[in-house]
């Protein structure tokens, strides 16, 4: 970003300059697991495509297939309440299935926490915008995990690459553009951009 000011544009201008548009001649591919909520949020960067199975393909039957939450997961009295609450959801969808409903209205009650199984795939030049904006401590808590771990991977296969992966206020600061974080009012008061990947705790 210091050398390439549109690193940090707010606007995402890359794919306009000459320089940043070689971006597009690296490709990733990724196999990701995400809760159907936040496969939805990743929908939203149309620049990473992915290819997933039709959603009454999946194997809804039987025992609760779910993603939990960080924060319930560390609260017993919640995790037990969550998954008796899948259970029960489960045993309708098998109640429904039994009685004959077919799988594509039955997988209606299926919860925003049943997890979709895709690959993805896409030029640097769009999963960067994607990394960067979800990599921002104000980003929703699964996806930007999941963007933490596809970073780290790109890291440890193309370092000189995966150094200049960060959130807005790491590529304002490489850039010495202020302010570092321009989230205003909601900052989330930590200053990220001087801490490696390798540190990065979020409790939401």
């Amino acid at each position: 970003p210091a050398q390439n000011p549109q690193l940090c544009d707010t606007l995402n201008l890359t794919s306009m300059g000459k320089l940043s548009r070689t971006l597009a001649h690296v490709h990733y591919v990724f196999a990701k697991k995400l809760s159907h909520a936040a496969s939805s949020q990743d929908q939203r960067h149309r620049t990473a495509l992915g290819s997933a199975p039709l959603l009454r393909q999946h194997d809804a039957g039987g025992s609760p297939d779910v993603v939990v939450p960080r924060r319930i997961e560390e609260v017993p009295e919640a995790l037990d309440l969550y998954m008796r609450t899948m259970r029960q959801t489960w045993g309708a969808i098998d109640s429904l299935l039994d009685q004959g409903v077919s799988a594509e209205h039955a997988l209606y009650l299926l919860p925003n926490a049943f997890p979709v199984r895709f690959e993805q795939s896409g030029q640097l030049l769009g999963l960067r915008h994607k990394w960067t904006s979800r990599l921002c401590y104000n980003a929703q808590e699964e996806i930007f995990l999941a963007s933490l771990d596809e970073v780290q991977a790109v890291q440890a296969v193309h370092p000189r690459i995966g150094a200049h992966l960060l959130p807005p206020c790491g590529l304002r600061a490489g850039a010495k553009a202020t302010p570092y974080c321009v989230e205003g009012s909601r900052f989330c008061g930590i200053a990220v951009w001087k801490l490696p990947l390798s540190a990065y705790r979020r409790v939401i």
